[in-house]
């Protein structure tokens, strides 16, 4: 768990995240309205994307800087999955409804007005939106945390998607190439039916208690194997909820020890399976040789 001064950065940086979103969903808005480009409106609906991911990890990181409690044992992180399962389907709908613009948009060619507009505002997104990647750079050098890096990704690829409107935009006001609006509009928008689909199958394999990847079990099992008196691991499961992740081991260990010695023995595994997983808890079994 994050100390004190790290939980307060992270916070922020959540904050900062939602707003920045907002802040960009309100200048697209006006932009879209202004210059009718299908490319621009779909960078509008990945803004939302962005607004929905942030917002939903923002909703994580609070839940998983709270301890758990008497009611929930194992903490408060399936609110995450729960909200982005509800914004995917939410964000999934809209990208469809894009693709039909799209579809219109290539039978009844429609000028773009207002580049200049346009133009400026994107511009200034990517200014901010730079900011805010620095800023979730060094929150992520700093604490480590997962949830800031995953939401990084979606920032840095709002960036691409915002050169791409501007390239549309530019060849529209200068070259009168119009036809490349709806064609970046089409790209934009089956990434971003592409991403939800990807919130949607990370959100159902934590709700349905999905057992990590081999890479992670198979380490997990190499740093319980290290003990020098642990002779064999089974039965190894993982789930993750939120933040946290939750492993249950049994370890093989000489009939012979005493208890207590026993009892040293999975502290200290437990102790290096914390070190490499920061965010887990492990419930350790003892089975004799």
């Amino acid at each position: 768990m994050a100390d004190h001064k790290d939980a307060s950065i992270i916070r922020l940086v959540t904050i900062a995240s939602v707003s920045v979103a907002t802040l960009l969903i309100i200048m697209k808005f006006f932009a879209w309205w202004e210059t009718h480009s299908v490319s621009l409106q779909a960078s509008l609906i990945d803004s939302l994307l962005d607004a929905a991911a942030s917002l939903i990890n923002m909703i994580a990181v609070w839940h998983a800087l709270r301890p758990a409690d008497k009611e929930h044992r194992y903490g408060h992180g399936k609110a995450e999955s729960l909200a982005g399962l509800g914004q995917s389907i939410f964000i999934g709908g809209s990208a469809v409804w894009l693709l039909f613009e799209v579809y219109e948009r290539f039978h009844e060619r429609e000028v773009i007005e207002d580049t200049g507009i346009g133009l400026a505002v994107m511009v200034i997104a990517i200014i901010i939106t730079l900011g805010l990647i620095s800023f979730q750079k060094y929150v992520v050098r700093r604490t480590g945390s997962t949830a800031i890096a995953a939401d990084m990704l979606h920032y840095r690829s709002d960036l691409l998607i915002n050169m791409a409107v501007i390239v549309s935009l530019v060849s529209a006001h200068y070259f009168a190439v119009d036809w490349l609006d709806p064609i970046f509009g089409l790209l934009i928008g089956l990434y971003i039916l592409w991403t939800a689909w990807q919130i949607i199958q990370q959100a159902f394999n934590v709700l349905m208690d999905s057992e990590m990847t081999d890479d992670e079990r198979d380490n997990i099992i190499k740093i319980a194997r290290s003990h020098k008196e642990v002779q064999d691991v089974r039965e190894l499961r993982t789930r993750t909820s939120g933040l946290q992740q939750f492993f249950e081991v049994s370890l093989v260990l000489d009939p012979k020890l005493t208890i207590d010695k026993a009892h040293t023995i999975t502290k200290e595994v437990e102790k290096e399976i914390t070190a490499e997983y920061p965010n887990s808890e492990t419930l350790i079994r003892i089975l004799p040789e």
